[in-house]
């Protein structure tokens, strides 16, 4: 293993995820894959190919059930739920993605796309941020509400502070996702220029161990053909 690879394991064991988090879900378990030597590029057709690939399978299961009533996105709007966030109003990152489908998921670059691709035909939520833009390691916490979140609001930068009890992702910086995989931050947002990332697959029931490992090595697989020179290293992280 070189040094890279072993800061970037060093990096992930700091990683924490609070007992109050786990006794709203106790069945819930996030991966957190961290990745550098990354070429950025834009979208290409290897990302077009498997973002259509994601649509076709996401059409699939939509003709069966409503996007609200598949059972991977009911599981994450009860889990809302139970922190006081209205689903309807504000939805998991999984459930916006699907809503996006029938028109068509975004083409942002050939990271993005690939992330995006596997969230949708694993119907896992799986954010990806700048790794380099962090502020000491990832942690999942219910929020006091005094945290900085830095978004925007009519076009203009804004600072916003979660609601008290809202299960946020946050770095010694601030939070860095809100409503636990509704919105990122500007701030460790990826970009074009993005060569190291952060990944997280936040998993609940009925995803099982083995289905997690699948859509894992799949992100793995396609993150490995983004340069020669790619290390990456993983963590599961459960109560």
């Amino acid at each position: 293993m070189d040094t890279r690879a072993k800061d970037l394991d060093a990096y992930l064991a700091q990683a924490a995820i609070d007992a109050d988090v786990f006794a709203l879900r106790p069945d819930y378990r996030a991966l957190l894959i961290a990745v550098d030597g990354l070429e950025p590029g834009p979208s290409d057709e290897r990302s077009e190919a498997l973002l259509r690939a994601a649509e076709v399978s996401a059409r699939a299961a939509l003709e069966a059930a409503p996007v609200d009533e598949l059972p991977r996105v009911a599981s994450w709007r009860e889990t809302y739920r139970s922190f006081g966030a209205k689903p309807q109003r504000t939805r998991n990152g999984l459930e916006a993605l699907l809503r996006r489908v029938e028109s068509g998921l975004p083409r942002v670059n050939r990271l993005t796309d690939i992330y995006n691709a596997v969230s949708v035909a694993h119907q896992l939520p799986l954010g990806g941020e700048d790794l380099s833009r962090y502020a000491g390691p990832p942690r999942l916490i219910r929020a006091a509400g005094t945290e900085s979140f830095d978004t925007t609001a009519e076009g203009a930068d804004v600072i916003e502070h979660p609601e008290p009890g809202e299960v946020v992702w946050c770095d010694d910086a601030g939070v860095t996702c809100r409503r636990w995989n509704w919105r990122q931050a500007r701030r460790t947002q990826l970009r074009d220029d993005t060569t190291s990332a952060l990944f997280i697959i936040d998993v609940l029931d009925p995803v099982g161990d083995a289905e997690l490992s699948v859509a894992a090595a799949e992100l793995i697989e396609h993150l490995q053909g983004l340069g020669s020179g790619v290390r990456v290293a993983q963590r599961l992280l459960r109560a």
